[in-house]
């Protein structure tokens, strides 16, 4: 499941960048595809960037893609 975890991983973070890039571009369009590529740079390689209860926030996002997978194999 690592493989596949992973591979959720990079399209959360790619919709991640978009979405932020797009609406970013409408304020400061010079900065957004590069602040777009940070948020999902800092969700891909830390899922909890912003501190807390990084352990408890990176179990649920796993327990989130177990079902989501589970469901697909039924």
């Amino acid at each position: 499941m690592g493989l596949l975890f992973q591979a959720l991983d990079i399209v959360v973070a790619g919709l991640l960048a978009g979405v932020t890039s797009f609406v970013l571009a409408a304020v400061t369009p010079n900065v957004a595809v590069s602040v777009g590529v940070l948020a999902a740079g800092m969700y891909y390689f830390s899922r909890n960037p912003w501190g807390g209860n990084g352990d408890e926030v990176n179990e649920a996002i796993d327990d989130a893609y177990a079902r989501l997978f589970s469901r697909n194999e039924r």
